[in-house]
């Protein structure tokens, strides 16, 4: 399993009128969480995108628990459960405030794309090996 930590601070504009963070902003967080959790491997979506590959965004759940508000800062959990075998990643996400109290959880999932045909692609195989340290078990690699 890989797990990431990154932290963000609630913006006034994430804000609606009752001091609570808006419902769709929390796409951007986990956004934030996916992308810093691959950053520290050694990729970007911009590299991915040289490499050929694009990342679209193809299922997104949310539960939210309790209500972020301005101000906060609060902690994006995101963790890739499996290694990713075919054409796509599934990215799980926990957001928590100061007090360590669980406020959202999520579930993204992305497909590789071969930028030239638009057809699926398996996961590039730099990622494969900069994740696989993390898994162990019976998957293939």
């Amino acid at each position: 399993m890989y797990e990431h930590i990154t932290t963000v601070r609630v913006r006034y504009a994430e804000t609606d009128q009752m001091d609570i963070v808006y419902y769709g902003n929390y796409a951007q967080y986990f956004e934030v969480g996916r992308a810093e959790s691959i950053r520290v491997l050694g990729f970007t979506y911009k590299r991915m995108e040289e490499m050929g590959v694009r990342m679209p965004v193809v299922q997104m759940e949310a539960r939210f628990l309790r209500p972020a508000h301005y101000d906060d800062l609060i902690t994006i959990k995101t963790t890739l459960r499996e290694l990713p075998l075919k054409h796509q990643i599934e990215f799980h996400h926990e957001v928590y405030n100061e007090r360590k109290k669980l406020l959202t959880t999520g579930k993204v999932v992305l497909f590789f794309i071969d930028i030239k045909t638009g057809k699926w692609i398996g996961m590039p195989d730099d990622l494969k090996q900069a994740l696989s340290p993390f898994f162990t078990g019976n998957q293939a690699l």
